[in-house]
């Protein structure tokens, strides 16, 4: 059975095959990583615009450590730079594009795959847009208000009396990676559900691999989280395998839904043309006048 025709962008050529040429591809994509460029670029604005009010929630992590290895008494950040002060807003207002335009550029990203799935399976596009953003909010605030415990245990371990000093860069640095770091991952099992939905992955194997699966989701919590701690290692670990567990049954399904759909190609010939191979201009058989 030969490829099925993709949809292709208006004024966008189609081979001979009906597959779209390398060249639209690249252009496709350029288009779509502009697009996603130009909302991080309007949300980052937004957050130089808001700087205040996001920076005081981000550093309030820091002012709840213990006093005692604070100066005098008081856990402030320290700015070590000249330019420190620019780039913490530059930073700040970043990151909080990345969040604000996260619905555009995971859209984006799904655009740009969705025209080689099924109609059935673009459908789908709704769904993944609409869950991505919440799965990526939850993710980051996890990180917010278990961002306090890593910094707690490893300016703990500083000897007794003396004053731990923490700049402003290495402190954001440190958040930023947390919030990415967990919002992220919190968008891992719904990319199983993605592939699943496209055929790569059926639930059997999610099935025969969960040991493992759910192993290297402790693995990759331990490695990924910037203090390493066991307790913001299980904070990230325990959700996710709960994640998975869900996308694991959203996966058995879709695949008892498929299995019970009959197929649209039984009987049809490997050497014979499906109606979505035909030509524009040539009816499938049947509809000959």
């Amino acid at each position: 059975m030969s490829a099925m025709k993709l949809p292709l962008r208006r004024g966008a050529s189609r081979s001979d095959d009906g597959r779209m040429p390398l060249m639209e591809h690249i252009r496709e994509l350029r288009i779509r990583i502009i697009k996603a460029a130009l909302g991080l670029i309007a949300g980052a604005i937004v957050g130089w615009i808001f700087f205040s009010p996001v920076w005081d929630v981000l550093k309030k992590p820091y002012e709840r450590l213990p006093p005692k290895h604070c100066l005098g008494g008081k856990c402030t950040l320290v700015v070590h730079g000249i330019f420190d002060g620019f780039f913490i807003h530059l930073k700040v207002a970043l990151i909080v594009g990345a969040v604000l335009s996260s619905p555009i550029w995971l859209y984006q990203i799904w655009a740009f795959v969705a025209p080689g799935l099924y109609a059935r399976e673009r459908r789908w596009t709704y769904i993944f847009v609409g869950a991505a953003a919440p799965l990526f909010a939850v993710g980051a605030w996890l990180a917010y208000v278990t961002l306090d415990r890593g910094l707690r245990i490893f300016i703990g371990l500083a000897p007794g009396n003396t004053t731990v000093l923490v700049g402003i860069t290495d402190y954001l640095g440190y958040a930023t990676a947390m919030l990415l770091i967990f919002g992220l991952t919190f968008e891992l099992p719904l990319f199983v559900v993605i592939l699943n939905v496209a055929g790569v992955l059926t639930h059997a194997r999610i099935k025969k691999s969960r040991r493992l699966l759910i192993f290297g989701i402790f693995v990759f919590a331990a490695v990924a989280t910037p203090s390493q701690d066991p307790f913001t290692m299980l904070a990230l670990a325990l959700p996710t395998v709960v994640l998975f567990e869900i996308a694991e049954v959203i996966a058995y399904v879709h695949d008892r839904r498929k299995a019970a759909r009959p197929d649209p190609y039984a009987g049809i010939s490997d050497d014979e043309a499906s109606p979505l191979d035909l030509p524009e201009d040539e009816p499938a058989d049947g509809e000959r006048v």
